[in-house]
């Protein structure tokens, strides 16, 4: 069974401005108008899904969006570093940094390792085949969950994870099936 599962990253909040570990920064009222602005391009879908943060459900509210939070879709669990800026982890742990960016199973942080996320979006996706879900799929989440879905679906080495680079607002879909998997990467909504 074929299927189209659309990714649409969040908008851009305070803490992506600031390049922080996940955050919890809502939408403020510029990103609201650009969202909203973006709302007509948003393709339709049999089911709607969004990942748990604050960014993805304020994007899919603004958007208009019924989606169901689903927390297998959730952001990396960045552990300790959770709300802290890169630039000064950068500064403090430059090792712990290094070991993170350079070994997908690294996990300096105390929380997810970028090798554990794809095995979690892994199964996710892969479970999207199943002949019960029909439909296309939209699903609002965070970019580390764009990502950690193309290095699976295009069978990319772990480490591709910090070579793809995801905008605010965007669109990247898969479509296929478990094994065998398409890309359409970036579209602008």
């Amino acid at each position: 069974m074929t299927v189209r599962v659309m990714l649409l990253s969040p908008a851009l909040t305070d803490d992506g401005r600031q390049a922080r570990f996940g955050g919890n920064a809502p939408l403020d009222s510029a990103a609201v108008r650009r969202v909203q602005a973006a709302a007509t391009a948003v393709p339709t879908a049999a089911r709607v899904l969004t990942g748990p943060s604050v960014r993805c459900t304020g994007t899919a509210a603004a958007l208009g969006l019924d989606a169901a939070t689903t927390p297998e879709l959730a952001d990396c669990d960045w552990g300790r570093w959770e709300g802290r800026r890169l630039a000064d982890l950068g500064a403090a742990e430059p090792e712990a940094i290094s070991a993170w960016l350079s070994d997908p199973d690294a996990a300096p942080h105390g929380g997810e390792s970028v090798a554990a996320l794809g095995a979690r979006i892994r199964g996710w996706l892969d479970g999207l085949g199943e002949p019960e879900a029909g439909g296309p799929v939209l699903a609002v989440v965070e970019a580390a969950v764009v990502r950690a879905a193309v290095v699976h679906g295009l069978g990319l080495p772990a480490h591709a994870f910090w070579r793809i680079d995801v905008a605010p607002l965007t669109l990247t879909e898969l479509s296929g099936r478990a094994g065998r998997w398409n890309l359409r990467c970036g579209q602008p909504l």
